[in-house]
């Protein structure tokens, strides 16, 4: 206490040794005193204009000219400001609103009053095992809290040794990561989403802000707030905006949202928060939980078979306009295609909705796709083979078919994040409805009226394949938001997944052809199928060098199997 007893008895402020740590003005010192003198006779704060106009005076409005200094010490986070029963002022917002503060109460800030009893000084405790994953979380909250104070000690000289803290603190974090055996959730997201050091801080202050339920409008969540964290000066704070802008990793991959408003000085502002979906992850999710409810859900019934999908959409060899197609689906949860579904009343939930058919031949990717759109979204597939079914549920009452999405509503209600339902092979349950008097016509049209009702109510994304469109029902075809086509590769595709499926590290005789190979019609179910039947007849022989011949002579028994009049002639 002895430096601020001399800061404040001395008259020559810019003597005191307070003064020199501050590397503060002398006008921003003086209205610092005068806070420091009302704090320790028990008035924890202070309006600005008696504040100021008792310090500069009232003559010719004197007090105004002093703003810009109370301004300063506010930005710097020495001071806060409220107005009222209002949240405080943010600071990054004064630039044209330095009047509004002369209705507002000063206070010293927190970090103001740790520097003066020198709790800046931190210790690092010695490495340990986190206990749980919330001890974890406390230690990367109070990291956040170091950044927020270096924030405001930019151009102090404790910036220095509390950059040096902070160094220590997060060397700190990973060795006691190290010796930790819980699930670590976040860790996970952030390799999942390959954030980098500045993205992480980020994601951390809105968590932060999550754990301690602060407003949604707090100014920590604003845009200045969030970068002046990861930002030494306002060259990198402008560098850094593109971290929080629509196309930015963070909010292209739907991991932050924000929400727009007019700020208490009647400006727009963005206030960021973390999307819904990513924050059940994180709150809900400290073990693997979730996925463990899912499995023992699917488990307790026989219908469904729970797919984890780890294929990548951008992998799937498919024409460019099927892709392109599929790409439009994800596309609703950005965010100007969500402002303006909303807008025009088309679209009421943030959460992607919509009933598909994949058609095409066999083997041109509709399952793959759907396992491509459900990673994508980041979903697992709820799959059921509908010729399965049928043979389960003939003869008995339309109740079970109503069991099915019943069940599939149960769990998807059960879980954070609802799964993809998937009616693979859809072909003989969509088909059109027969014209006949048999118990079991009657039964098959009653089953499927059901399944119109319940494809009518889905809520949620279904997606149903089919090689044959001509026989789907048209009651059905009307209930489908999207019929996708999937046609047989080209030639231009086929080569593809003939370099892609192609053995490697594996030796080819020099007769080889590629594009031999692709001129023959196959899907990429057939390529697959051909390559790994030679591959095996290969291995098993002398030399085990692939050859031209090895590969015709499956490509002939996979034709001849699939009962296509192609026959190859010659070599």
């Amino acid at each position: 206490m002895l430096e601020l007893k001399e800061f404040l008895n001395e008259p020559k402020i810019e003597k005191t040794k307070l003064y020199q740590r501050l590397q503060c003005s002398k006008n921003e010192a003086l209205i610092l005193k005068e806070l420091c003198k009302s704090y320790v006779c028990a008035s924890a704060s202070v309006s600005a204009f008696s504040l100021l106009a008792g310090l500069f005076g009232e003559k010719d409005y004197a007090y105004l000219d002093y703003l810009e200094d109370l301004k300063g010490l506010i930005k710097r986070g020495f001071v806060t400001s409220g107005l009222g029963f209002f949240k405080n002022i943010d600071s990054n917002k004064l630039s044209n609103s330095k009047l509004v503060l002369l209705q507002s109460e000063l206070s010293l800030s927190q970090y103001f009053l740790d520097f003066l009893d020198s709790k800046s000084l931190f210790k690092v405790p010695k490495s340990k095992a986190y206990g749980a994953y919330l001890e974890y979380l406390k230690d990367e909250f109070l990291r956040i809290e170091l950044y927020e104070r270096l924030s405001f000690a930019r151009r102090s000289e404790y910036y220095a040794v509390l950059k040096s803290h902070i160094k220590e603190f997060e060397k700190y974090i990973k060795e006691c990561l190290k010796l930790s055996k819980f699930h670590n959730v976040l860790n996970a997201i952030f390799k999942e989403y390959a954030l980098n050091a500045k993205e992480q801080i980020l994601f951390l202050a809105l968590l932060k802000e999550e754990y301690a339920l602060s407003h949604e409008n707090s100014s920590t969540r604003e845009q200045n707030a969030l970068l002046n964290l990861i930002s030494e000066n306002e060259l990198e704070l402008r560098q850094n905006k593109k971290l929080l802008e629509d196309d930015s990793k963070l909010l292209s991959s739907f991991l932050v949202e924000y929400d727009e408003y007019l700020n208490a000085f009647g400006e727009l502002s963005k206030s960021f928060f973390i999307s819904d979906e990513i924050l059940e992850r994180v709150i809900n999710s400290p073990t693997k939980q979730s996925q463990i409810k899912l499995e023992s859900l699917v488990k307790e019934q026989e219908i469904f078979e729970l797919i984890e999908p780890n294929i990548d959409i951008n992998d799937i060899i498919i024409p460019e306009n099927t892709k392109e197609l599929l790409s439009n689906i994800l596309k609703q949860k950005d965010k100007k295609v969500l402002e303006r579904l909303s807008l025009w009343g088309i679209k009421t939930s943030k959460n992607i909705e919509a009933k598909i058919i994949f058609y095409g031949p066999p083997g041109t990717g509709k399952t793959m796709s759907a396992f491509g759109v459900a990673k994508a979204m980041k979903k697992a597939v709820l799959s059921f083979d509908c010729s399965k079914i049928l043979s389960k549920w003939v003869g008995e009452s339309e109740q079970n078919v109503r069991k099915i999405f019943d069940t599939y509503k149960k769990i998807a209600n059960s879980c954070k994040q609802s799964p993809i339902l998937l009616l693979n092979e859809a072909d003989q349950f969509l088909s059109t409805r027969i014209e006949g008097g048999s118990g079991s016509d009657k039964m098959h049209n009653q089953m499927q009226n059901i399944f119109l009702e319940q494809i009518e109510r889905f809520s949620g994304v279904l997606i149903a394949t089919t090689n044959f469109l001509e026989s789907l029902d048209s009651a059905f075809s009307r209930r489908f938001d999207l019929k996708i086509e999937f046609k047989k590769p080209d030639f231009k595709d086929r080569l593809k997944m003939w370099e892609k499926f192609l053995p490697q590290n594996a030796d080819f005789e020099e007769a080889f052809e590629l594009e031999t190979l692709a001129k023959y019609e196959l899907s990429g179910a057939q390529i697959l199928m051909v390559v790994k039947n030679t591959a095996l007849k290969t291995a098993i022989s002398k030399d085990g060098i692939f050859t031209m011949r090895a590969f015709l002579e499956s490509i002939q028994k996979e034709l001849e199997g699939s009962f296509d009049k192609h026959k190859i002639v010659g070599f």
